[in-house]
């Protein structure tokens, strides 16, 4: 379990420290978040998703202020964002160390120290199969790395990637799963017809087949591959270890397994997306650990850099073999960026994903108290902390709207929650939370629920 006293340390931005718990002062939102709303209304896209007014301020650990002096307990972490907390001391000083000293040269055409040694610890901790002997291989870590911005530049990079090494087109993706937003990454992705519509043609050559089941591998190979999809052409399998804003789908036992056995057979590329599960999130660096399956290619973001956007491919050494110029970036692997996931990942290793794996533990199994005192709520799911329930009617069926007042409720009384899937609550908090965090969250969400 984490030693708690790191998680306590003072803001280096703030004499004063937040509380450890909700704090609230105004009634929500308060004059000053309604005046923000309202001018944010004015000038930003209509795109962009909120699901409650909050306007922050300032966060530490796991608790952010709003702009009115209201203190809220996020179990969100900036969409799995924040993994060691909100301005953890130490990926602070990182930032600050290294911003004082270069902030941006261009990974693309120039060299530097951080990324460097940022790309050696990912290397180095890649789950790809270990180095034997000389081979072909030009390097002495198990894994290349190339640097991108976001989960979806990403995925939009591996995609690129298996179509350059395999020679291959077609790419097969799942249903519910959440790739990004930009057009390769949107191809992929099998979420919500709203992240779709009116946007054709996307990328030509995706095939998505569901999720999670042994009967959808069978449909593969028994129906798709004899018939429609020549297995021949097909460059990868872009999965999910586990789905994330699908709904926090654990797949079924021996599922990516069989995945990797089927690229195997058929000599195609496993493309295992971390985005939202890596990072130390489900108590290990990568989701797909769990199940020892060794991918070809893992795209990651979100935690790697606690709140700075960075994102990163990481390939066996031999798929890694683009030539100069095929891809590259202008701010992907930006040194500030380096510096802060370099911190991150320390943090991670000292305690961190120890203390997810415990304090998801305890978050299960309050979830499922409450899923035995109310019949609304699904028994948990998840690893770690990337954990999730679904809001049912009283005949069992998925009740979106139930789960959206909840939400919003639990907001009102200080503590944030998102949805996913098609009637889910997930709970990503930071990996910092400690015990009494988690109860006061599963106290909070009880009360909503008793009156709800």
């Amino acid at each position: 379990m984490l030693n708690l006293s790191q998680s306590k340390t003072q803001n280096p931005k703030s004499k004063i420290s937040l509380p450890r718990t909700p704090h609230l002062v105004t009634s929500l939102p308060g004059p000053k978040a309604l005046d923000i709303v309202e001018r944010d209304r004015a000038v930003t896209s209509p795109s962009y998703t909120r699901d409650y007014p909050l306007v922050v301020a300032r966060g530490e650990g796991c608790m952010v202020e709003d702009v009115d002096g209201n203190v809220f307990l996020d179990m969100t972490a900036g969409i799995a964002v924040t993994a060691t907390g909100h301005s953890h001391p130490e990926v602070v000083r990182a930032i600050q160390e290294q911003a004082a000293n270069l902030l941006h040269m261009s990974g693309t055409d120039f060299y530097y120290e951080p990324m460097v040694e940022l790309a050696e610890k990912l290397a180095s901790r890649a789950p790809f199969p270990p180095l034997v002997g000389e081979g072909t291989r030009k390097t002495s870590f198990p894994a290349r790395v190339f640097f991108t911005n976001s989960g979806a530049e990403s995925n939009e990079g591996a995609i690129k990637l298996a179509r350059y090494y395999t020679g291959r087109s077609l790419i097969i993706a799942f249903l519910g799963a959440f790739h990004g937003r930009t057009y390769g990454a949107m191809s992929l992705t099998g979420s919500k017809t709203v992240q779709r519509a009116n946007f054709g043609p996307l990328v030509p050559g995706v095939t998505h087949i569901p999720y999670g089941t042994h009967a959808s591998l069978d449909y593969l190979e028994k129906q798709l591959f004899p018939t429609m999809l020549p297995s021949k052409e097909v460059a990868a399998i872009v999965v999910e270890a586990i789905q994330g804003e699908g709904g926090y789908i654990v797949p079924e036992d021996g599922f990516l397994q069989r995945i990797r056995e089927i690229c195997d057979r058929y000599g195609i590329l496993m493309v295992v997306d971390e985005v939202q599960s890596g990072m130390g999130r489900t108590g290990r660096l990568f989701a797909i650990e769990h199940w020892g399956v060794m991918p070809d290619i893992i795209t990651t973001a979100k935690g790697i850099a606690s709140g700075l956007p960075l994102g990163a491919i990481l390939s066996r050494p031999e798929i890694m073999t683009w030539q100069p110029g095929s891809h590259a970036t202008t701010f992907g692997g930006n040194p500030v960026a380096c510096a802060a996931a370099i911190a991150t990942l320390k943090l991670l290793e000292n305690g961190l994903m120890a203390n997810a794996t415990a304090m998801g533990e305890l978050l299960q199994a309050g979830l499922h108290r409450l899923s035995q005192q109310f019949l609304q709520v699904s028994p948990p799911r998840g690893k770690g902390l990337m954990v999730a329930v679904d809001l049912l009617d009283h005949q069992g069926n998925y009740n979106s709207q139930l789960r959206d007042r909840i939400i919003q409720q639990a907001f009102l009384k200080g503590l944030l929650l998102l949805g996913c899937g098609k009637a889910a609550i997930r709970f990503c908090p930071p990996l910092a939370i400690d015990s009494n965090q988690i109860e006061i969250a599963l106290d909070i969400l009880a009360e909503v629920l008793a009156v709800i």
